[in-house]
C-alpha cells in the first residue's frame, strides 16, 4: 500500500527493499519486503521536494545536513503533500533524502580512467545549506523549536 502512495506521488514504479536477516524483536524475516523507495531526478524531484518542505514550513535543522553535502527530513503523514486520503491505503510517513553533487563527480565512480575528485569540487555542508537557503528561501535552525501540541 505504501508503494501505491509513492506511485501516486512520483508517477514512477517504486522499488521494494528486503530485510537482510531475521530480527525477531522487530518481527521481520529474511527477504521479507520491509520498505519501498523511489529515486526521482530533475524538475520532478524539485517539485516533490517543494511539497515536502512546505509541510516542514521550509525549516530544517543543522543536523539534517551531512558533511558530504546531502540532507534529509521526514514527514509523518503523506496526506499533507496534497494526496487525497484513501481509507484502503491508510496514512504513511515518509523520508525525503537529497543528494547534491557537482557536474563531473562521475570521475570518482567510473570504471575506466577513474581519478580522485578535488577537495574544492566536493559539496560541503555549507554548500548544501546555502543551496537550500537560496533555492527555497529556507531557514536552518541550530536547535528544534518546541511547539505546543494540543
Amino acid at each position: 500500500r505504501a508503494a501505491r502512495v509513492l506511485e501516486q506521488l512520483t508517477g514512477q514504479q517504486p522499488v521494494f527493499s528486503k530485510a537482510r536477516y531475521t530480527l525477531r524483536s522487530f518481527g521481520i524475516r529474511r527477504n521479507e519486503k520491509i520498505a519501498v523507495h523511489v529515486t526521482v531526478r530533475g524538475e520532478k524531484a524539485l517539485e516533490i521536494l517543494e511539497r515536502g518542505l512546505k509541510v516542514k514550513e521550509y525549516e530544517l535543522l543543522q543536523r539534517n545536513f551531512s558533511d558530504t553535502g546531502n540532507f534529509g527530513f521526514g514527514i509523518n503523514e503523506h496526506i499533507d503533500l496534497g494526496i487525497k486520503y484513501d481509507p484502503t491505503t491508510g496514512i504513511y510517513g515518509m523520508d525525503f533524502f537529497v543528494c547534491l553533487t557537482r557536474a563531473g563527480a562521475r570521475v570518482a565512480r567510473r570504471k575506466v580512467r577513474q581519478s580522485r575528485m578535488g577537495i574544492r569540487h566536493k559539496v560541503t555542508k555549507e554548500d548544501a545549506i546555502k543551496w537550500f537557503q537560496d533555492k527555497f528561501e529556507g531557514v536552518v535552525l541550530a536547535q528544534p523549536i518546541q511547539r505546543n501540541k494540543k
